[in-house]
């Protein structure tokens, strides 16, 4: 995978937790970098993994533990989704 350098601005005090050399903390800054991304529907899951070099499955995984959700419908919508497939499928 081809890496670039940029350069952004943080808090003096947030230097040493963003220019850690591991490569588990380097994967998890860039996925969180991502992430909003994901959220916003700009770009899928499938295609952060594939800027990340790693797979869907590990992607998804990562963000689990950090805590980010990977299906974003509340459980109502989820409900409500089911419902509305059950009621289709009963017309057909």
């Amino acid at each position: 995978m081809e890496m670039t350098k940029v350069e952004i601005t943080i808090p003096e005090e947030m230097k040493r937790f963003v220019t850690s050399l591991d490569e588990e903390d380097t994967r998890e800054r860039n996925a969180i970098l991502l992430y909003p991304y994901i959220r916003n529907r700009i770009i899928s899951h499938g295609r952060a993994a594939e800027i990340l070099g790693m797979h869907k499955t590990d992607l998804i995984a990562c963000y689990d533990r950090m805590g980010f959700p990977y299906l974003d419908q509340s459980r109502e919508e989820v409900e409500e989704d089911i419902s509305s497939i059950a009621v289709t499928r009963k017309g057909k």
